[in-house]
């Protein structure tokens, strides 16, 4: 063994160590302790701690049963990675990229499939009518919705990998969207190529990344068609720092995922590869990563705790939040009522219009209709948790 190979053992070995004492300090309930590592957020994490202590009683300090929910689970995320940033040479290992990776290559045909369905569509698009070009963009903001399926943070690192093509199942999955607000998306976007320039003649998009694997290649396609029917004329990925709920979107996986797409031996998903990677090379997409979107911090407090990344999103025509953390974020994670609107729960989050494509995932859902949460409640006591069911919803700061 050579000596490199005898320091990543040791480095392994340490890191191991350091998740036997975050497991124990979580099921005892020890209190939060404060990141070590020296990475940039590391300060905002400490002071954030602090701000849990100023909302206790007396000598009680924040630990793992009586904080919230949301917080500690960053919090956890948060402290797997710092037990790997403190031990080189493996301080840039990605724990979760084997799951990652593998979910990828399971979801194969799916990914075949959509990009073959994409490149039909890249054929025909100037003969659409304004009616197509419309069923299209409901099918593949669909495609992007139901993408969000494929999460190993829920599935506990198990294979939940997309299989069949995604057009096929959407007919059969319409009645589970509980809120779709889609065509008031298409209005918004059609408003916004109609007041384009011949230099500029769509909006600008932004997508709030949420899982790698077929999850991005959905988002992938929808890009790509939002540039190709010109409703979009740049797209602005958003995704995470550092490995973050277990299949995440980092920018390795993102490059990593251009780059196997681009490879593949498949006519029109190798074509669709080079096309993006064309995108970025033009500057049409751009990928962003920005602390904030790995800190415990609800989405309301970004103009105060992150007023940089605010103030890029504030250049947004359109803001899309893919997933179910962002869903939390976005609605402080508290059990409002799901009567409750979606524009009130933002608490005055509205850098631009914005729409969460969700499936749920977690115990939080707002913008139903009265009673329809209590009889989803009655015949399906897990709908808030399972996946099963999703929602698009959309929140403009213009009112009409």
């Amino acid at each position: 063994m050579n000596k490199i190979s005898k320091e990543g053992v040791e480095a392994e070995k340490r890191a191991i160590s350091l998740l036997s004492k975050l497991r124990n300090e979580l099921q005892t309930d020890k209190p939060v302790l404060p990141l070590s590592d020296g990475l940039l957020d590391m300060e905002q994490w400490n002071q954030y701690v602090e701000r849990q202590q100023a909302l206790l009683d007396g000598d009680e300090t924040p630990s793992w049963f009586k904080s919230p929910w949301l917080y500690m689970e960053c919090y956890m995320y948060r402290r797997i990675q710092e037990s790997v940033k403190l031990n080189p040479p493996i301080c840039d290992f990605d724990v979760f990229e084997e799951g990652k990776t593998h979910s990828f290559f399971e979801s194969q045909q799916a990914i075949m499939a959509i990009c073959t369905y994409l490149q039909g569509l890249h054929k025909n698009m100037e003969d659409l009518s304004e009616e197509q070009l419309l069923e299209q963009f409901l099918k593949l903001v669909q495609v992007s919705l139901w993408g969000n399926k494929c999460d190993l943070s829920i599935s506990a690192g198990q294979d939940n990998s997309q299989k069949s093509s995604p057009i096929d199942s959407l007919e059969t999955l319409k009645h589970m969207i509980l809120v779709d607000d889609s065509r008031l998306v298409w209005s918004m976007l059609m408003n916004s190529r109609a007041a384009g320039s011949p230099v500029k003649p769509g909006a600008r998009v932004d997508i709030v990344l949420d899982n790698a694997g077929f999850e991005l290649v959905t988002d992938l396609v929808l890009a790509d068609f939002l540039l190709a029917s010109k409703l979009a004329s740049e797209i602005h990925f958003h995704g995470k720092c550092i490995p973050w709920f277990v299949s995440d979107t980092t920018r390795k996986d993102f490059e990593w995922t251009m780059r196997q797409v681009q490879s593949a031996n498949h006519k029109w998903m190798s074509k669709c590869g080079f096309q993006w990677q064309g995108y970025m090379k033009q500057g049409t997409w751009v990928y962003h990563d920005h602390p904030f979107w790995t800190l415990p911090h609800e989405f309301c407090d970004m103009s105060k705790d992150a007023p940089d990344l605010y103030a890029k999103l504030q250049k947004s025509d359109l803001i899309f939040f893919k997933g179910d953390l962002n869903y939390r974020k976005l609605t402080g994670d508290r059990r409002w009522d799901y009567t409750v609107s979606f524009d009130k729960v933002l608490r005055g989050f509205q850098p631009a219009p914005l729409c969460s494509l969700r499936t749920l995932k977690a115990d939080v859902q707002v913008g139903l209709r009265p009673g329809q949460g209590e009889k989803l409640a009655a015949t399906d006591p897990d709908w808030m948790t399972s996946g099963k069911y999703a929602v698009i919803q959309f929140s403009s700061p213009y009112k009409e």
